[in-house]
C-alpha cells in the first residue's frame, strides 16, 4: 500500500517543519533549507518493494544536506538513486558537483557528506535501498556519486527505462514479485557501475540478470510471431542457444515454458475483453502466436483447468448476470 505524505493542506508556516519530517522519514535524516519565503506544498508517494523504497517527490525550491552530525547520529548506509523528471538539481558529493536535468539520474551515498540544491519547482522519483544490496566495490561506487547519468543513450538508458517502469508499476506488485523486480533493478545498476569502472565480466551474476531482462523484453515484443524460437532469440542477442537456456535457468523455467506462459496469460485476458467475446477462440490464439488451435486448447486447459471456450463462456455468463 502506498504511503502518501503531503503538506498542501497546511498553512505556509507549518509546511516547513512537516516537510522536513517527511523527507527525513522517507529517505534518511537530512537538513532542509527552503529557498522561498513561504514553502510551496510538497508531496511524497512511496511504495515498498522488499528493501527498495520507491518514492515520487514533488516540491518547491530547497537545499538538502547530509552533515557529519546526521551521519554520526544515524550510522546507517543507504544509497539513493534519483531519476529527475522536472526541474534541475545541483548535486555535490565526494569532491564532485553535477547538474542533474530531466531524464538524468544520479546516486547519493548516505554514509558521506552530500548536498543537493534545486532552485525551481521539481519532481523526481527516488529509489532508496541499503548499501549492502548493491554488489559493487566501494571505490567504484565512490567514483559514481554526484555524476549525471544520461537516460537517453547506452547502458544508462536501459537502467533509467527499467527503473522508471518499475516505479510506474510498483503499486501493483505483490511482495514476491516486487522483491524480484527490485533485485533485477539493482543488478542492472551494478552492471552499469562495473561497466563504467572497467570491471565488466560476462559471467557476473548481475550481467546475466541484466541480459535476461533484455531477452525477455525482446520476447514480449514479439509474442505474436509464431516463428519465435530459441535460435531466433539467441541470434538477435548475439549469443549461443546454450547460453540462452542457461539464462532462463535463473527463472527456473525453460525458454519455451516462459514463452508459452506469457502467451497463455495474454490469451486468457483477451478472451474476456469485450472485443474478443464475439470472436472465435482460434482468432485470439493466432493473435498471440499459437498456430494450432488444438495445441492451444490443450495448453490452456493444462494451465488453467478449463478449456478456452469454457473460460470465455464464463466471461459471457458473468457479464449477462451483471
Amino acid at each position: 500500500m502506498a504511503v502518501v505524505l503531503c503538506t498542501a493542506s497546511l498553512s505556509a508556516a507549518d509546511r516547513g517543519e512537516r516537510w522536513h519530517h517527511a523527507v527525513s522519514r522517507t529517505f534518511i535524516p537530512l537538513d532542509v533549507h527552503f529557498l522561498e519565503k513561504d514553502p510551496s506544498p510538497g508531496r511524497i508517494v512511496s511504495n515498498e518493494l522488499g528493501s527498495l523504497r520507491v518514492s515520487h517527490v514533488q516540491a518547491g525550491p530547497q537545499v538538502v544536506t547530509r552533515s557529519r552530525r546526521l551521519i554520526a547520529r544515524d550510522g546507517k548506509e543507504f544509497l539513493i538513486l534519483t531519476l529527475q523528471q522536472r526541474g534541475s538539481s545541483i548535486k555535490e558529493q565526494d569532491g564532485r558537483e553535477a547538474r542533474i536535468g530531466p531524464g538524468d539520474f544520479s546516486l547519493s551515498d548516505s554514509s558521506r557528506l552530500f548536498r543537493k540544491k534545486v532552485q525551481d519547482r521539481f519532481s523526481f522519483t527516488s529509489f532508496h535501498f541499503p548499501r549492502e544490496d548493491l554488489r559493487v566495490r566501494d571505490d567504484d561506487l565512490r567514483a559514481m556519486t554526484a555524476t549525471a547519468f544520461s537516460g537517453r543513450e547506452g547502458g544508462a538508458a536501459l537502467v533509467a527505462t527499467y527503473f522508471a517502469r518499475l516505479a510506474r508499476e510498483a503499486a501493483g506488485f505483490d511482495a514476491v514479485a516486487g522483491r524480484q523486480f527490485a533485485a533485477t533493478a539493482l543488478d542492472l545498476l551494478a552492471l552499469l557501475i562495473n561497466e563504467r569502472s572497467g570491471r565488466f565480466t560476462s559471467q557476473a551474476p548481475e550481467t546475466a540478470a541484466a541480459t535476461l531482462v533484455r531477452v525477455q523484453d525482446h520476447i514480449l515484443r514479439n509474442l505474436s510471431d509464431p516463428g519465435l524460437s530459441p535460435p531466433e532469440i539467441a541470434a538477435a542477442h548475439f549469443m549461443s542457444v546454450r547460453y540462452l537456456h542457461k539464462l532462463f535457468q535463473l527463472e527456473g523455467v525453460t525458454v519455451g515454458e516462459w514463452i508459452r506462459t506469457q502467451r497463455l496469460e495474454r490469451c486468457r485476458k483477451d478472451l474476456l475483453r469485450p472485443p474478443a467475446l464475439g470472436h472465435g477462440v482460434a482468432t485470439v490464439a493466432r493473435r498471440w502466436g499459437f498456430v494450432s488451435p488444438s495445441h492451444f486448447s490443450r495448453a490452456f486447459r493444462a494451465a488453467y483447468g478449463v478449456t478456452p471456450r469454457e473460460w470465455q463462456r464464463s466471461g459471457l455468463s458473468g457479464r449477462s448476470h451483471a
